[in-house]
């Protein structure tokens, strides 16, 4: 085992200039000292050393096609070559393809007409939905929203993410959501069978409804305070903890009963991340607004976006205006967007996200049984999850996951003769789940790689 790496001369003057000149509030330093990456590939980053590292969390899922896919590369680049920008209140053929794309393919799933609404990002995307169903609820501005939820930490997403520490110094925008229990069963009652625990989490929930005085009903005017609830349908940041298949359609029963609409954020699961399109078509309901972003552009351009039923946004209760940005719709985006659909629609990414899924989530198995610290694995497509506890396989370890990042980023694992790193994603409601999010277009064999480097990592961390 290798002792702490030091950085190059090169890659010190960077960082000298880093900590000199760059706001540290847009990044995280995880490791010491950072690393800093001259290309990418597929399932691989190489640094300034040119030390390759497999990337089992692929930009936090933006790029669900493998990095630098000549196709979507393409895509940009010919765009570049005809119509590389045009200001947003101008029209091209990208946007309203793009947006009859996604429209045509909700209104076959859910059954339901609705509207596109383009943005440049996944927070940003969240902002313009809360407009929407607050405007759709005549100006209400509280929301429901989960436990251990993430939609961003601009001021309005931050509002609707769990974590006090994104709005800490900032205050609210508006009001901060009610913060509802997410089944997360690994870590709920015993006793109870997943299913079990998800109609107990609903019945919870519809508590809130039974009296006045439980503080969001009004049973005279049939009027509940609340506009929507935004739900992550597998939380990301949270730890990818995956709910029961029955959750969401009990959970929507009581919203519908309730006039409460449901916001399905979709930006990190979206994209067949699961082995469908969204999320959210999983559970067999029908959401009232999605939001999505991230791997739209396999992380080549930021442009997110929502959509939205009919009634919800048409232009007569959404008119022209309501929101704006320089760089919405841009054309550079909506090329790579429909090359994205295009190349999806030629083979069946469902069927074989869902069949490597199925593979990898069983190496983790094999993984689980072998080593005690790991205490709960699951995973639905190649969305993944490997929980890291102490001896007792239930007490949360974030110091040991801490340290196989660490380890993981040093680069030093030796493999059939090569050197090579892991890129792991920590998330979970202790910082203590591995969030897998590797490459649609991962192969078996670098699957095989993933959880052999994985298998070295648990092994220092035993052994230290």
């Amino acid at each position: 085992m290798s002792d702490i790496r030091i950085a190059t001369a090169e890659d010190q003057i960077l960082l000298d200039k880093e900590a000199k000149y760059c706001s540290y509030g847009d990044t995280v330093h995880y490791i010491e000292p950072p690393r800093i990456f001259s290309r990418c590939e597929g399932s691989y980053v190489w640094d300034t050393e040119d030390q390759a590292y497999l990337d089992l969390q692929m930009w936090y899922s933006a790029v669900n096609f493998g990095y630098a896919n000549p196709r979507l590369n393409n895509a940009l680049k010919q765009q570049i070559d005809t119509l590389p920008q045009i200001a947003s209140q101008y029209l091209h053929k990208g946007k309203i393809e793009l947006s009859e794309m996604i429209a045509v393919d909700a209104k076959n799933k859910f059954g339901l007409d609705g509207r596109v609404h383009f943005n440049v990002g996944g927070s940003q995307s969240i902002e313009d939905s809360l407009k929407v169903v607050r405007n759709a609820s005549n100006g209400k501005s509280l929301m429901f929203a989960f436990e251990g939820g993430y939609h961003g930490r601009t001021l309005g997403a931050s509002s609707i993410t769990s974590s006090f520490r994104y709005r800490r110094r900032y205050g609210h925008f508006g009001e901060r959501a009610n913060f509802i229990p997410f089944p997360y069963h690994f870590r709920g009652p015993k006793g109870m069978t997943k299913e079990e625990y998800g109609s107990h989490c609903v019945q919870q929930f519809a508590r809130l409804f039974e009296t006045e005085y439980n503080g969001v009903w009004d049973p005279k005017t049939n009027q509940c305070e609340y506009a929507a609830f935004y739900v992550e349908p597998i939380q990301g940041t949270g730890g990818y903890v995956i709910p029961p298949m029955n959750f969401y359609r009990e959970l929507k029963q009581v919203l519908d009963q309730h006039g409460i609409l449901m916001v399905s954020d979709e930006i990190q699961m979206g994209f067949y991340r699961t082995g469908k399109l969204w999320s959210i078509e999983h559970f067999d309901v029908q959401p009232d607004v999605i939001v999505f972003g991230k791997a739209l552009t396999n992380g080549l351009n930021p442009l997110g976006g929502i959509w939205a039923r009919e009634e919800l946004i048409n232009p007569k209760v959404f008119p022209p205006g309501s929101t704006h940005s320089t760089f919405a719709s841009n054309p550079l985006g909506t090329a790579v967007g429909l090359e994205m659909f295009k190349m999806t629609s030629e083979v069946d990414y469902g069927a074989m996200v869902m069949a490597k899924g199925k593979y990898f989530l069983e190496g983790l198995q094999d993984l689980q049984k072998r080593f005690p610290i790991i205490g709960d694995v699951d995973g639905l497509g190649l969305a993944l999850r490997c929980e890291i506890c102490g001896p007792d396989g239930f007490t949360p370890d974030k110091a040991t996951l801490d340290y196989m990042v660490e380890e993981g980023m040093k680069g030093d694992m030796i493999l059939d003769g090569q050197k090579l790193g892991l890129i792991l994603d920590v998330g979970g409601y202790y910082k203590n789940v591995i969030t897998l999010a590797p490459s649609l277009e991962i192969s078996y064999p670098e699957i095989d790689l993933g959880l052999k480097l994985l298998e070295q990592l648990l092994v220092r961390a035993t052994k230290r």
